[in-house]
């Protein structure tokens, strides 16, 4: 029997950060083995929650990379193979694309495919002038056209008055259609209605959460009278823990950075402002906080998040048990305190949008967890 004198791989591959050099390893590696050279051929678009990248490539027999095609984008290239052996006449190999592009792009197809293949063009969020929902608004504003995306800011007395004016700014560098409604007077009837039955008690995240889902309540109605998409703005550190709010800030079709750690919200902020200003930078530098209450701050809850998110990703991703944890170096109280937290939350994330997947491991398709269950 003749041995085979090409590799040709047709493949539907699912992004995630580390797929393109794991690929690379495993393709140089077969052609060294087998000594024959390799055609990888890659699905581009998004399918829900999965997106798939592309990243088509070619490599020779030697194990070198000869050609790599762009990453979220379809593109045309030639290779020749002749006497065994695959070649290019272009300088077409790009083995270092950068990571944060290839991100925005994924994140950017993922919206467009979501939306164009259910029948959808129009997009609405809440705008809080934080920085989660003001990259999903400039992600969005890219992938459906700023005209296409309509933020509502919907403050309330706990809101800065800044929040509200970084947002207004943010709609406007983005060109989007935006609506102020201050919900104040809402959440104070609705307090009303409610004290007839729980009485007088002091204020606690009972208050925090009807905020919240006041807001849900309108961008829900204007969603159905315009026919616009609502889009989810939580990010996955806030999902692993559950600092979210079930029917309020957890609600939209589509979680757009529910696979994104906090640090790398800021990191793609930062990206995205490379060239220019689009996100203000006083949104960038804020103090991250749910507004819910006066002089609220994420850090009185939540740990760091520069401690916070490598530990999620080593407990989430990796798989590693408390004790591991802890022998790595993180601090026992908040391992225990953090791990506790992303087991009695599961029941939320079971509710929430599904989640566009970079990673190893995300929330939803990625990770599917028994709501009843007992803690080990």
């Amino acid at each position: 029997t003749e041995s085979p004198s090409l590799i040709i791989n047709i493949a539907a591959s699912p992004y995630t950060f580390e797929k393109q050099e794991q690929r690379a390893s495993i393709l140089r590696n077969k052609c060294i083995k087998y000594g024959i050279p390799s055609l990888y051929i890659n699905q581009i678009g998004a399918q829900t929650a999965l997106l798939f990248d592309g990243n088509s490539c070619a490599f020779s027999k030697s194990g070198t990379q000869v050609l790599t095609m762009p990453a979220f984008e379809t593109a045309l290239n030639y290779v020749t193979y002749s006497a065994g052996e695959i070649y290019t006449e272009s300088d077409a190999c790009n083995e270092s694309a950068d990571a944060m592009d290839t991100l925005h792009k994924g994140l950017v197809l993922g919206i467009r495919d979501y939306f164009h293949k259910n029948g959808f063009r129009k997009a609405i969020l809440g705008s809080s002038g934080g920085i989660d929902s003001a990259l999903v608004q400039a992600l969005a504003s890219q992938a459906l056209g700023s005209q296409n995306v309509t933020a509502l800011i919907l403050p309330s007395n706990f809101n800065s008055n800044s929040s509200a004016e970084d947002a207004i700014a943010l709609s406007n560098n983005l060109g989007n259609p935006y609506h102020v409604v201050p919900i104040q007077l809402l959440f104070e009837q609705n307090q009303a209605v409610l004290e007839s039955i729980y009485g007088e008690t002091s204020f606690d995240i009972t208050e925090e959460n009807l905020q919240s889902r006041i807001r849900a309540v309108l961008l829900m109605a204007v969603s159905n009278k315009q026919g616009q998409l609502l889009l989810n703005t939580s990010n996955k550190s806030e999902l692993a823990v559950g600092y979210g709010t079930l029917y309020g800030d957890m609600c939209g079709a589509l979680s757009v950075i529910g696979d994104l750690y906090k640090t790398q919200v800021f990191a793609l902020a930062n990206y995205i402002n490379l060239q220019s200003e689009i996100i203000p930078k006083s949104i960038i530098e804020k103090p991250p906080s749910a507004e819910l209450r006066p002089n609220q701050k994420d850090s009185d809850s939540l740990p760091d998040y520069s401690i916070l998110d490598p530990l999620l990703r080593d407990h989430l991703e990796a798989h590693m048990t408390n004790e591991m944890l802890v022998n790595k170096g993180y601090a026992k109280e908040i391992v225990e305190r953090i791990t506790r937290l992303v087991f009695i939350n599961e029941h939320k994330r079971f509710q929430a949008p599904p989640v566009l997947k970079v990673s190893l491991k995300s929330f939803g398709i990625g990770r599917q967890i028994p709501l009843t269950a007992k803690q080990v």
